[in-house]
């Protein structure tokens, strides 16, 4: 069992910067293709980007955020990254890192994904 643990989301004004963060105590995340996906109040969980084991950890972005938000990941902490910049109000929702081993084809939806963490709270606003 993988226990994924988010933090780093918060209150940002429109084009401000967020960096969130995803890691777990059990485990590499390496062995796992790693994903975030988001979710709206009265909406499902949106694929933001997942990073395919696979495909050497190359990321896939979602069309709403290429160019503006950057997976990385640091090896030695087994930790991952999504640095978030010009963020939108649309932006808006909670963030769920996600890993598994999904097949290329089906990396944006969220049944691929076996662990997940708790989600952390992004708020754009002025």
């Amino acid at each position: 069992q993988v226990q994924l643990m988010e933090s780093g989301g918060g209150l940002v004004q429109p084009g401000g910067s967020l960096r969130l963060s995803c890691t777990t105590s059990e485990g590499s995340l390496s062995s796992y293709t790693i994903a975030w996906f988001r979710q709206a109040p009265g909406s499902g969980r949106e694929f933001v980007v997942a990073a395919m084991r696979q495909r050497g950890g190359t990321p896939t972005y979602a069309d709403s955020v290429k160019g503006r938000f950057t997976l990385s990941r640091d090896i030695a902490k087994n930790t991952i990254y999504l640095q978030m910049n010009n963020l939108k109000a649309e932006d808006t929702a909670v963030y769920f890192c996600a890993a598994g081993s999904p097949i290329y084809s089906s990396m944006n939806r969220p049944s691929s994904y076996n662990y997940w963490g708790q989600g952390t709270q992004v708020t754009v606003s002025s």
